[in-house]
């Protein structure tokens, strides 16, 4: 079949007609902003690693979810770091854990205006720096799990709309699902981190949060990359144990992946755009290599148009501006 008076570029003519167009549509509405809150600090603290992401004291949360949730952004994901850990990461579910405060802050002044998500994980908890309670020389699946449950019904307990199990132990939706249903929280939203892949992308990440593990590696329960079917059966376990959403994490180096997930199940998808993937463009943008506001959108719409329902992304703040001065 021919087309000879075709001219594709009559669409690209001017600014309106490309934004009729548009097929895909990024919005500050898409993201979710992760912020980092950490026990007994007195003033912000940039991370060498990752510019432009601060640790905050929990004085300055309901200032920074406030301006965050001006940019029509609809949810935040905290990320506590305590003053003090152990081998059973008793800090993650203590009811005045650091985690806890700050959601009861903010839910004491901005009430429901902004989705409050959080993460179920040990690792920044525990001396071992693992994602699981370490037996010997193992991390130990079924224990963890206890714990793990604990750390979302204490979150829950104090006002979070979604708890988002990222340790990647076997049957973690499941006991949570369980354990948040058995305290009267059935209306509390999973989103697992699914398919959480080992990566050195989350190098900054464990800088900023304080959570690199003290030996070994997480190669033993987190997903290796050259294992896409892996990754699928991952995805489906967790929707059979009743998961709400499922994430795919990293994004950008599994657009893959997210595509897949889009194609095989009918099931919320977000996409976690790890600290890796930011450090690496705010590197190149600051020695003057690349237009960061135009790759950052370039990189969250490419996200997006893999199947995203939503995105995880540490440019949320920055990408939001861009979008709402469009």
């Amino acid at each position: 079949m021919s087309f000879p008076n075709l001219r594709l570029r009559r669409l690209r003519k001017t600014g309106k007609i490309r934004e009729l167009l548009e097929e895909v549509r990024l919005s500050p509405k898409d993201l979710i902003c992760p912020i980092f809150v950490q026990e007994n600090l007195n003033s912000r603290v940039q991370g060498e690693s990752m510019p432009g992401m601060d640790r905050l004291p929990l004085r300055d949360v309901v200032d920074e979810v406030n301006s965050i949730a001006e940019l029509k952004i609809p949810a935040i994901m905290v990320f506590g770091m305590p003053s003090r850990k152990d081998d059973k990461g008793t800090s993650a579910f203590a009811q005045d854990g650091i985690v806890q405060r700050a959601i009861s802050e903010i839910r004491k002044n901005l009430g429901n205006e902004i989705a409050v998500i959080t993460d179920v994980c040990l690792c920044q908890y525990t001396t071992a720096g693992h994602c699981g309670l370490v037996k010997g020389d193992k991390i130990d699946n079924d224990s963890s799990l206890e714990t793990l449950t604990k750390v979302a019904v204490s979150q829950a307990q104090s006002g979070a709309d979604v708890v988002s199990p990222s340790a990647m132990m076997d049957g973690q939706v499941k006991a949570i699902r369980q354990r948040l249903d058995d305290a009267g929280f059935s209306d509390v939203v999973i989103m697992s981190h699914s398919a959480k892949h080992r990566s050195s992308l989350y190098s900054p990440f464990k800088d900023m949060a304080h959570s690199a593990p003290k030996f070994g590696d997480r190669k033993t329960y987190q997903l290796p990359y050259t294992n896409p079917k892996e990754a699928m059966r991952e995805v489906e376990t967790d929707i059979a144990e009743g998961v709400d959403i499922v994430m795919i994490k990293p994004a950008l180096p599994y657009l893959d992946l997210i595509a897949m997930t889009r194609e095989k199940f009918n099931v919320p998808i977000s996409a976690y755009s790890v600290s890796g993937e930011y450090a690496l463009v705010k590197a190149a943008a600051m020695k003057g290599w690349i237009d960061e506001k135009e790759v950052t959108l370039e990189i969250l719409t490419a996200i997006k148009r893999a199947g995203a329902d939503m995105i995880v992304t540490y440019f949320s703040k920055s990408a939001a501006k861009t979008l709402n001065e469009k």
